[in-house]
């Protein structure tokens, strides 16, 4: 195992994008951690929503917020706006009809935030950095990998290679309840992330193998914890939960761990990592 040092920090994560819980509920069922008749503590959704933007600047990030809307509940998952690359911006698209009106409300967001908005063929779905995230290499080369079948095409990452101007790997995710790759994978630095090969088929462990020189192989209950699903600011891991061998492994690496509660959003499949999104990454 090697330590950390300051040329090998991930090059993004200093800012983010966040929306608050206001309207935020299990209304419909999209994915295996959502159920209806499990109600939202919508207080304690807020408690803990403001304790990850605390942590998350504690951290040393900064925290943009945008204006939540009635009509997108899940909105506060702003993982799912879209991806990045410097000032463009690349909206999602849904496959679900629940949370297809949050393209519109995140591309005028960017818009009037001064992005170059370049949209998706209609047709393909994809749904943005929740289930795409970038891995660095030593020489500062940027690969996307891009998790397909639960809730994003297959063919987009063609697509997206050319609109991020970055290589595309495509992973498949293969357990329903891993549906998206940031409950998967998380890039630590330029030579360690958390990874989740239950989600996974064979051949995509071979791909994150070949990327990642020294990566963290969660056990199948660590993954179902959510441990992928973490925010990282240069040496500080914000994580949803945090096992003893796995919270021994990240400070061996020259980590800091703290942990972010967010229960009452585990309710609908999402952790620290689906309520934010990233807005300095810098593919090309």
């Amino acid at each position: 195992m090697t330590d950390v040092v300051a040329d090998d920090l991930l090059p993004w994560g200093r800012r983010y994008l966040m929306c608050p819980p206001t309207h935020f509920g299990v209304l419909y069922e999209i994915n295996p951690w959502m159920h209806r008749e499990v109600s939202v503590d919508r207080d304690r959704a807020v408690e803990q929503w403001e304790g990850l933007v605390a942590a998350v600047r504690a951290a040393g990030a900064e925290v943009v917020t945008m204006a939540p809307a009635e009509h997108v509940p899940d909105i506060v998952f702003t993982a799912n706006a879209g991806l990045l690359t410097g000032q463009r911006f690349v909206p999602s698209h849904f496959r679900h009809p629940e949370r297809q009106p949050e393209t519109a409300v995140f591309a005028s967001w960017f818009e009037a935030a001064g992005y170059e908005v370049v949209r998706l063929p209609t047709t393909m779905d994809h749904e943005g950095a929740g289930d795409a995230l970038p891995f660095f290499d030593e020489a500062g080369r940027a690969v996307l990998l891009s998790g397909y079948r639960p809730r994003s095409d297959a063919a987009a990452g063609s697509v997206l290679s050319g609109l991020l101007g970055c290589p595309v790997r495509s992973l498949e995710l293969v357990d329903e309840r891993m549906y998206h790759v940031d409950l998967t994978f998380c890039p630590l630095d330029r030579r360690h992330a958390i990874c989740a090969p239950l989600g996974w088929d064979t051949y995509g462990r071979k791909v994150v193998e070949a990327l990642v020189p020294e990566p963290l192989w969660l056990e199948d209950d660590e993954a179902l914890l959510f441990c992928a699903n973490s925010v990282v600011v240069d040496r500080n891991i914000v994580m949803p939960n945090v096992p003893p061998r796995v919270g021994r492994i990240l400070e061996g690496w020259g980590f800091t761990i703290s942990e972010a509660p967010v229960d009452e959003f585990l309710k609908a499949g999402g952790g620290c990592r689906c309520l934010t999104l990233a807005l300095d990454v810098q593919l090309a």
